[in-house]
């Protein structure tokens, strides 16, 4: 305990004890939030609910994970790390609580405000620049890509965990469940000393003219709007992906390798799909997060977006078969969270670490603009035309959009960039 009390804020070590403890919160967060889509079946079953209502709560979620997020940066560059993931947890808990005892749209979605900021105190913004402080220069990229990866662990386990819970007790119980495992992360908080912010000097600048500078760079610009495609995308296919492989994928072939693994059921596939996306997730944010040291950040990521377009309308114009699922899947998984480490190396590459978290919780608020318009669009969509194809058409359009948005981004620090204005 003494041992980790008095470790250096910049070790020299890739794993770190703060690196250690932020994976396992991130895991778990990002477990209990990849499963939503899950229980869109059931709770609307339960309910005779339109898909859009449930839908709608989710897109809350998503909306306000995106506002809390540069609040709980602020609130953590103020208070502490600590307190701020304190905080989200017992709001992430609290939320899902609550929600087990709501049985109108309504109370459905207004609990998904807590939840939102629950995730925002315990995912991204607030771990990663806990986890950017703790690691040296060498190993920062690498280690943001290592966190963010730990989110595609949580994939993984989260939708067929809540799967398993589902076929022995009721949604509500599962709820439970979830709130009582983010609150038990907590523990990892007391082993741990968490790096403090940068101390400000006489000469710095406060954050507020940190960030109005930065609003008004055409880079953080460009960066805001490009993260827009991958909130939209990923809440999209998490949220409502299980159910349209339940209702538009072609049956299991008897005797096929499919079978063969356990997957009886197109519902199951989909449970089975979004852990399949979490699984080659880890490999392509670990590669993300390598190859954000060693090349050029805007370009890797102009590159990726331009993969997810290219893959989503690939899947979206052929027939939907269990073996379409597992390889879109596959490739989505792999092009899935790898924009987080480049686009948050990146950020704070032109800002700087000691604003990060704010920097980059505004950035998110764009993520989370998408995820709400994704996850919306879609169940609106489905109630209008019983098809999901409308949605994944104008996925494709703005992950088009991102490929190109990122281009015009100057990655020097904006500090260089003032000193000489012509270049």
């Amino acid at each position: 305990m003494s041992t980790l009390a008095n470790q250096n804020t910049q070790s020299p070590s890739l794993l770190t004890p703060v690196l250690i403890a932020g994976c396992i919160i991130i895991l778990v967060s990002f477990a209990i939030r990849s499963s939503f889509g899950i229980f869109q079946i059931p709770i609307a079953e339960e309910f005779n609910w339109l898909r859009a209502e449930f839908s709608f709560a989710i897109a809350i979620q998503n909306l306000f994970w995106g506002i809390g997020q540069p609040i709980f940066g602020a609130l953590a560059e103020k208070y502490g790390d600590k307190k701020a993931i304190i905080a989200g947890a017992i709001t992430y808990a609290a939320g899902l609580m609550l929600s087990s005892y709501a049985i109108t749209p309504g109370q459905h979605q207004m609990l998904e405000i807590l939840v939102g900021f629950g995730i925002a105190g315990t995912g991204f913004g607030v771990i990663l620049a806990v986890v950017g402080r703790a690691a040296s220069d060498k190993h920062r990229s690498l280690a943001l890509g290592i966190a963010t990866a730990a989110g595609s662990a949580g994939q993984i386990v989260g939708p067929p965990l809540a799967q398993f819970l589902l076929q022995g007790m009721a949604w509500q119980s599962v709820f439970v469940t979830f709130a009582v495992l983010i609150l038990l992360t907590l523990i990892t908080l007391f082993f741990i000393r968490i790096p403090a912010p940068p101390k400000a000097q006489p000469h710095d600048e406060k954050l507020g003219e940190v960030v109005l500078k930065a609003v008004k760079d055409p880079s953080f610009v460009f960066i805001f709007l490009g993260f827009f495609s991958c909130g939209y995308q990923l809440a999209f296919i998490t949220a409502h992906f299980p159910a349209f492989i339940t209702e538009m994928c072609s049956t299991v072939a008897p005797g096929s390798i499919i079978q063969s693994l356990g997957i009886n059921s197109t519902s199951t596939l989909g449970a089975v799909a979004i852990a399949l996306i979490g699984v080659a997730n880890i490999g392509g944010t670990l590669l993300a997060g390598w190859l954000g040291n060693r090349y050029s950040r805007k370009y890797l990521l102009a590159s990726i977006y331009l993969l997810r377009t290219l893959v989503a309308g690939a899947f979206i114009i052929n027939p939907i078969t269990p073996e379409s699922v597992v390889l879109f899947s596959i490739l989505m998984g792999s092009l899935w969270l790898a924009t987080v480490p480049l686009t948050a190396g990146l950020i704070a590459q032109i800002y700087g670490l000691r604003y990060m978290g704010t920097l980059y919780g505004i950035v998110f608020f764009s993520h989370q603009l998408g995820g709400f318009l994704g996850v919306w669009l879609g169940g609106s969509m489905y109630d209008l035309y019983g098809s999901y194809t409308l949605v994944w058409w104008v996925g494709i359009g703005v992950g088009a959009f991102s490929a190109l948005i990122h281009l015009p981004v100057k990655e020097r620090p904006w500090q260089e960039r003032a000193m000489t204005p012509a270049s």
